[in-house]
């Protein structure tokens, strides 16, 4: 029989370590990628998801249930991704070296090699003008354009209001229609 989600933290709360392999496994893989666009490193992406999970599993007995798992446990990624970011100040030519692992996302499956070109820099372009944001604007256009979280959702993972959330969205996309232009 398999437990729910509520079940497997009851179990982690006790002190069963197997129930919250479980939830790793559940949400490992999306947590990392919205890591992975924070920081634009695979390896210290790697590094902040483990982070995360360890810090989830030190903190579970704190999980209430007033949000899901999910929801307690990406704000908990966005908050270490954008802490390990803003000590690490990578240089930009580093940053963009590693953006390939983002930029799979963007790539035209089609045969125009015109086209493609056209997709991948257009890409890169993006990419670069997000990692040009704030942590904070970065974040939340993640949050909002790649994994879909409402405004609700990204305010309890950022600590903020959904007023906060729409203000700091508009910002985001404000600069980087700056930046693009008539590309987007």
């Amino acid at each position: 029989m398999e437990l729910t989600e509520r079940d497997l933290i009851r179990n982690c709360q006790k002190g069963d370590s197997a129930a919250y392999e479980e939830l790793t496994a559940k949400y490992y893989r999306r947590v990392l990628m919205v890591i992975l666009g924070i920081v634009h490193h695979r390896e210290d992406a790697m590094e902040v998801a483990q982070e995360t999970f360890y810090k989830g599993f030190r903190n579970i007995k704190s999980f209430q249930g007033g949000s899901s798992f999910y929801t307690w446990i990406y704000r908990i990624a966005v908050n270490l991704a954008i802490d390990f970011q803003r000590r690490q100040k990578r240089a930009v030519a580093d940053s963009r070296e590693n953006m390939d692992d983002v930029v799979v996302a963007s790539e035209s499956l089609g045969t125009d090699p015109y086209r493609e070109l056209r997709d991948r820099e257009l890409g890169e372009r993006l990419l670069a003008a997000i990692d040009e944001l704030t942590p904070d604007h970065k974040a939340v256009i993640l949050m909002r354009a790649v994994e879909g979280l409402s405004y609700k959702e990204i305010g309890r993972i950022m600590g903020c209001s959904e007023g906060t959330v729409m203000s700091r969205l508009h910002y985001a996309r404000k600069k980087l229609q700056e930046k693009l232009g008539p590309d987007l």
